[in-house]
């Protein structure tokens, strides 16, 4: 039974932060890291000690983890950045909040002696015999170790402690990831023996100067030698376990939201039978519209459930080729139950839920295409814009003009200008898009059109039909997208408040110009009014351009079942990377990288000098990938490094090695080509994450460049959008969980409902009248419908109980590492 683990945060804001510049300020940003890897990095908050960030993340971590750290830094132009304080989550501490954590925590003093990671490979044997009794220990190995020298490297040795016995291994100097093959011997007296207490191990960074460094710890009881006389293998190193000061407050607090999801996922053939309801919910749809299993999902769903529920459905819909079906069961429904033209769509049902998520899914990169050009150009000028009187601050307008200060009015104009100007632009590129526009969408809206005339054909609600479509496609897609562009992945950083402002002006206009006009004047903000004729200028192009965007034969677009979000001849992703020369003499770090255009689909990697796709100068197969990993710092003495391995059909190796910009980009570029792989089945366990230089790897100095990895992989590790690869079991279960939160609902209301008398009889004989024969068909169809889902439910939870029993049984004995 295969597990899944998903951990959702949130930083949200710090507060009372301690000043570390001379200015009496600090430039706080913070460092994300899991298992001591670093995931992510927030943008810098300049000035400020109460900082606001709202950045999220959510990351897939199959083969689990120990515990979650963000550590606020302050950013320095010269010199190291200062660290401020850290906050450690453990996940047991993160998996006991049911609903999630969502708290201020302070911040606590780093201890180094806290600061360890890696693990430790060695055997542990009790000896007993007429000659001699003692404790045996085989040091073989060691990996991930943490850095402790300025090198990016340590000098670790290791000891063994029990009583008033110890031993120590040799000193592997700069390395991460030592081999000792070393076997030492405690000798131990019989009383001994009956002792209790623990087998300590300790790995240590050798300095010549100073004291030395600590590295972790494994504490083995040695009632578990009596036992197991041989134990070996691999144990997580441990910290000291000093108790953490969080300083009474005095280094700030962070506003952190997280929340772990972890799931046991069955084989493929338990869920088909839930697969099987959900397809049939809309293939053949319930007479009674109330008794599918859609419309229970919906009744169970809470509000702050619903957006996972509807981006689950919209992958389990993709997967079976049968998206479209799905939102216009949803659309129809909503349709049919609003009777105000203006209330449609205006909730969070699950049906606009849905739409825009799937939105989301399969127009990503139609959004990128068309935005982005616009949004970067807004970032770079970083114009002062403003249109409220109220908010206009005529010390930050000196740019505007070179004869001084300018007046408010002045600022006003310049400020419809180039308003005007961004927003021609942005319309001029949606409506010019028609072609860009995946097929799949512009079905779904073509459907979406067709429901919505049919419910309200008057002449007066003519613009209805243009106002569905547009609702979704400017109001929930395109302007939160221009509002906040590193939440669609089209800006690496959030905005700075002039630019922000900007793109908050820019999106109320887009969201009128999706209203069609219809609403300007009738708001509080008047101030917006200079914009208007524009905005009213764009409707007809609009109007042009959703009937062209729904002029499309549905027949045409094929739905076939697909593993992946994105086509193969799609571009995931791309841009400028730094890539190693590996041919001819080495040469300096600084210089062996050059830069190069990178693509990404499903099928290949590609580079070439330029971005101009028909000058491509090598690519690498997908399905020969077999390791997407970070690198070493001191491999190159460069940060932010990546290696893709990949192995062609004669079993040969071949290395690139690409540098990023920052440890964001590298972490997206890692999922990213993580994700178009995930199915190879040539994926290796382990790699050497430093490089074969001077006749050694840098990473574990082996001589031998054909030796096993000296690290484990981690290429089930990615961050979670909306390129996620479908898994319709993960997904199914998603499903089955909020079904079972709701199950005592579903009961309550269809199987254990009271009946009225006339239902009664209806149910027991056919001799009532039409009205009662009616209402007690439409409750058995009712219970029917639920019993069956809720059987289905059943049949889950009962294999799960199972699997997890025998897990229990056959494997729970096995695990050694903490």
């Amino acid at each position: 039974m295969a597990k899944n683990t998903s951990l959702y945060f949130r930083i949200v804001e710090g507060r009372s932060l301690p000043a570390k510049d001379v200015s009496g300020t600090s430039d706080p940003y913070c460092i994300v890291k899991v298992d001591n890897e670093v995931v992510a990095r927030t943008a810098t908050v300049w000035k400020n000690l109460n900082p606001f960030w709202g950045e999220e993340y959510t990351l897939h971590l199959p083969t689990g983890f120990h515990s979650l750290s963000f550590y606020v830094m302050d950013e320095d132009t010269i010199g190291h950045d200062d660290v401020i304080g850290k906050i450690l989550l453990s996940k047991d501490a993160i998996g006991a909040q049911a609903k999630g954590l969502d708290n201020w925590l302070n911040l606590t003093r780093v201890d180094p002696d806290e600061e360890v990671q890696g693990e430790i490979h060695l055997g542990l044997e009790l000896l007993r015999d007429a000659k001699r009794i003692g404790l045996r220990c085989h040091f073989i190995e060691a990996r991930d170790l943490a850095p402790r020298d300025i090198s990016g490297t340590s000098d670790p040795f290791a000891r063994i402690l029990f009583n008033n016995h110890s031993a120590e291994t040799s000193i592997i100097k700069k390395t991460r990831y030592p081999h000792w093959s070393e076997t030492l011997e405690l000798e131990l007296e019989a009383w001994e023996l009956t002792e209790g207490g623990n087998v300590t191990v300790e790995v240590w960074d050798w300095d010549m100067v100073g004291k030395n460094d600590f590295l972790g710890k494994v504490k083995i009881p040695f009632a578990c030698l009596h036992k197991t006389p041989v134990l070996q293998g691999w144990f997580r190193l441990l910290p000291l376990g000093n108790h953490e000061d969080d300083a009474g407050g005095k280094l700030g607090a962070l506003r952190l939201k997280v929340r772990l999801v972890e799931d046991r996922i069955l084989p493929s053939m338990f869920y088909q039978p839930l697969i099987d309801l959900l397809v049939e919910s809309v293939i053949s749809p319930a007479e009674v519209e109330d008794s599918s299993p859609l419309t229970m999902l919906e009744e169970v769903t809470t509000v702050e459930s619903r957006q996972d529920v509807a981006m689950t459905l919209v992958k389990i819909y993709l997967g079976q080729g049968l998206v479209v079906p799905f939102l216009d069961y949803l659309s129809t429904r909503e349709v049919n139950h609003t009777s105000d033209p203006n209330t449609l769509f205006r909730s969070n049902s699950l049906s606009s839920k849905a739409m825009e998520q799937f939105m989301k899914a399969v127009g990503m990169l139609y959004l990128h295409e068309v935005l982005k050009p616009i949004i970067n150009r807004i970032f770079e000028e970083k114009k002062y814009i403003e249109l409220d009187p109220c908010k206009i601050d005529l010390n930050r307008t000196r740019r505007i003009s070179f004869k001084g200060a300018a007046s408010e009015a002045e600022v006003r104009e310049s400020s419809v200008e180039m308003l005007q100007g961004y927003l021609s632009s942005v319309v001029e590129s949606i409506v010019g898009s028609v072609a860009q526009c995946p097929p799949v969408m512009r079905v779904a809206f073509k459907q979406l059109h067709k429901r919505v005339e049919e419910q309200f054909p008057e002449p007066e609600n003519e613009d209805v039909k243009y106002l569905a479509i547009s609702g979704f496609f400017f109001l929930r897609f395109f302007a939160p997208a221009i509002l906040t562009p590193k939440l669609f992945h089209l800006r690496d950083q959030h905005a700075d408040t002039r630019t922000s402002r900007t793109l908050l002006l820019l999106a109320k206009a887009v969201q009128s110009v999706g209203n069609l006009g219809l609403q300007l004047g009738h708001g509080k903000e008047l101030w917006m009014e200079p914009l208007h004729p524009i905005i009213l200028c764009s409707v007809a192009s609009v109007k042009d351009f959703l009937d062209k965007l729904i002029d499309i034969d549905q027949d045409s677009v094929s739905e076939v079942p697909q593993r992946a979000v994105f086509l193969p001849s799609v571009t995931v992703k791309e841009g400028y990377l730094q890539k190693h020369k590996a041919e001819g003499p080495q040469l300096l770090s600084r210089f062996a990288f050059k830069k190069r255009y990178f693509w990404l689909s499903s099928e290949t990697l590609s580079y070439a000098k330029t971005l101009d796709l028909w000058q491509v100068s090598s690519s690498i197969p997908i399905q020969c990938v077999c390791v997407v990993e970070r690198v070493d710092e001191n491999a190159f003495q460069q940060q932010h490094v990546m290696q893709v391995v990949a192995q062609d059909n004669d079993g040969q190796i071949h290395t690139i090695y690409i540098q990023c910009k920052n440890v964001n980009e590298l972490n997206q570029w890692l999922s990213a080509i993580r994700k178009a792989s995930i199915y190879n089945e040539r994926m290796l366990p382990c790699f050497h994450p430093g490089a074969y230089r001077s006749g050694k790897w840098t990473c574990c100095l082996q001589a031998n460049r054909a030796t096993l990895g000296c690290s484990r992989t981690h290429s089930a590790v990615t961050l979670g959008d909306w390129s996620d690869p479908l898994d319709p079991d993960a997904e199914t279960q998603t499903i089955y969980k909020q079904l079972l939160q709701g199950r005592d609902k579903l009961r309550k209301q269809y199987l254990e409902a009271e009946t009225t008398p006339e239902e009664e009889k209806s149910l027991n004989s056919g001799l009532l009248t039409d009205g009662a024969d009616s209402s007690g068909q439409l409750l058995k169809h009712r219970q029917a419908a639920a019993a069956r889902l809720l059987g289905v439910v059943l049949d889950l939870e009962q294999a799960h109980a199972t699997f997890q029993q025998r897990e229990r049984e056959e494997g729970g004995s096995l695990i050694l590492t903490p």
